[in-house]
């Protein structure tokens, strides 16, 4: 654990979360269970993205590595909510962060020129694009390089900016650049949003505090109120008044 004002420079993992992650308690008392235990979880896909992500982050010189499924005790609902208002500064601050494409078995990636067979099919679009959570993932690090399921190297978010533009909407500059001096209007970063998809209700305005500078108590089994506080949040700090249009 490291306090704010201290200088760490560290890589960070944005993925699409599958059925057999492994979370804070298992990792922390992985040493401690028993043999069987033991294997099951280490066979899971989970602990492999773990451990391959922990390879290139040492491949490329960190010593550090953050992965949400593993690094978040979910058990304490302090600590999930500083998290989860802290994540987009945690991707924002990282040095590089790893876009791992599970469900990309080849290296290669559309490229831009391909946007008329795709500009129709989103379904053929990796699903990473298509989460909530990994919108604010996408933007706030400056240096984002993608993996294909083997983690073989795809390429980066500013080489593959114009194709990136194509399947999120985000604009180009806004992708390069990011959101500081761009500065988006409310209804527009919430149409970024628009068609992507959470597990839970809630986190569909979670996902979006960090993008939209609002921060504000996470209450999980509160639904689609979520969003009406959001909105309210935004309203009592912004003269935005595009935020009307959602």
């Amino acid at each position: 654990e490291f306090c704010d004002d201290e200088v760490t420079k560290y890589a960070i993992l944005s993925h699409r979360w599958i059925g057999q992650e492994v979370d804070y308690d298992e990792i922390v008392e992985l040493a401690k269970m028993d043999e069987e235990t033991r294997v099951e979880i280490r066979q899971r896909e989970g602990y492999r993205k773990i451990l391959d992500s922990c390879k290139q982050a040492e491949k490329d010189g960190y010593k550090w590595l953050w992965v949400d499924t593993c690094c978040i005790d979910k058990q304490s609902s302090a600590e999930l909510s500083e998290a989860i208002n802290s994540m987009y500064r945690w991707y924002e601050n990282a040095q590089v962060c790893y876009a791992y494409l599970h469900d990309v078995l080849d290296s290669p990636f559309p490229v831009a020129h391909d946007s008329e067979r795709y500009a129709t099919a989103k379904s053929d679009w990796p699903e990473w694009f298509s989460r909530g959570w990994t919108l604010q993932e996408m933007i706030a690090p400056s240096n984002v390089q993608f993996f294909n399921k083997n983690w073989q190297h795809i390429g980066d978010k500013r080489t593959l900016a114009r194709t990136l533009e194509l399947i999120t909407g985000v604009p180009e500059h806004v992708l390069t650049d990011g959101l500081y001096g761009n500065q988006p209007c409310v209804a527009q970063i919430m149409s970024w949003a628009a068609d992507r998809t959470t597990t839970r209700v809630e986190d569909r305005a979670y996902s979006l505090m960090g993008l939209l500078g609002v921060n504000m108590p996470m209450l999980y089994g509160e639904g689609k109120k979520a969003f009406h506080r959001l909105q309210l949040e935004l309203i009592r700090t912004s003269n935005d008044q595009s935020i009307f249009a959602w």
